[in-house]
């Protein structure tokens, strides 16, 4: 299929603002690399404009989300019981949000960044702080590099907005308790276990869970999966033509721009994100955290498949136990009008 002058306008645009993400990152020596290669593909590929809306809701998920986790772990973190509960609640507000859609993007990236710094948290090394100010800092940059890109490569013409489907409050109510159920059965588990480098992991087991209901996480989990195997391949090609120039950032930026490119182009010719925006996550993931003059993503990306896999079907079997058991209550039954 074909791209419009819009749509390939649009990959240009995600390709742009992540590659600029990941070498200013990489050029200042900012840590939490993954926020300022994804926060870009999150703002120019999940929302077809850019407006004053659309730029408080994302800016406004990383104020929230950075405060959250300033807090959160000091004054609850030698409390799990309460601690799970507070996640849970935050969790809940969010995914109501996007059940109900029109703030559905101060909920997803606020899931996604709150999901990420919970995960980060619970390891001594990472510095609280710095986190915070990182995840601040990269969503300015993505909204400053989001508007440099559309003046650079403006659409010729309006955007069609997507109709949102008419739900019932038994519907909403399901919907937000199943994301943040499940989002929270998540952090419970890398909380309890060791999984540092599972980073990729951990934002499936959320990001899956954007449909909203059972049937479309299962068709959600199979599409990353495979984008998540090409992003992987798609990185160890470039790291065997890189061999060991990875650490030189033109070459590392043209590298990673193509890998964009080429994903952003896949995600343009889907309906629905799919296979496209999981490769670029994926290889957002793998460029912007775990390449570093010292390391390269050979070993990170033959890992991030397997446990990524492991991780999306243990979702997938929690996401089928909680939407049997809300569908036993009338209040929550799952049922999509019109």
């Amino acid at each position: 299929m074909e791209l419009s002058g819009d749509r390939l306008r649009g990959c240009l645009r995600i390709a742009f603002g992540s590659a600029a993400g990941m070498l200013v990152a990489k050029v200042m020596g900012w840590n939490f690399g993954v926020f300022f290669t994804v926060y870009p593909m999150l703002l120019l590929g999940m929302v077809p404009v850019l407006n004053r809306f659309v730029v408080l809701q994302f800016v406004g998920a990383a104020l929230l989300s950075s405060l959250e986790i300033m807090l959160l772990p000091g004054l609850l973190g030698h409390w799990p019981p309460a601690y799970t509960a507070v996640v849970f609640c935050l969790f809940l507000g969010r995914f109501l949000l996007m059940a109900r859609g029109p703030l559905m993007l101060f909920g997803a990236s606020g899931c996604v960044s709150l999901s990420i710094m919970l995960h980060f948290a619970s390891y001594r090394q990472f510095e609280l702080a710095d986190m915070a100010a990182s995840n601040i800092v990269a969503a300015l940059l993505s909204v400053a590099l989001a508007y440099v890109a559309y003046a650079l490569l403006p659409n010729r013409a309006p955007p069609q907005p997507r109709a949102l489907p008419a739900k019932s409050d038994n519907v909403i109510r399901h919907q937000a308790l199943l994301g943040a159920t499940v989002a929270t059965l998540s952090f419970v588990v890398f909380q309890s276990v060791d999984l540092v480098d599972s980073l990729s992991a951990q934002v499936a087991t959320v990001l899956i869970l954007f449909p909203m209901s059972f049937a479309g996480a299962v068709q959600s989990g199979r599409l990353r999966c495979a984008g998540t195997l090409l992003g992987c391949a798609l990185g160890m090609l470039f790291q065997l033509l890189l061999y060991d120039h990875y650490h030189n950032l033109l070459l590392l930026g043209l590298a990673f721009w193509i890998c964009a490119m080429l994903f952003a182009r896949l995600h343009a010719r889907e309906p629905m994100p799919g296979v496209g925006f999981a490769g670029l996550t994926t290889i957002g993931i793998l460029f912007g955290q775990y390449v570093t003059p010292e390391h390269d993503l050979m070993f990170s990306a033959l890992y991030r498949f397997t446990s990524m896999t492991v991780a999306i079907l243990l979702t997938l079997c929690c996401i089928y136990l909680v939407h049997k058991l809300l569908n036993l209550f009338p209040s929550t039954r799952h049922e999509i009008l019109g």
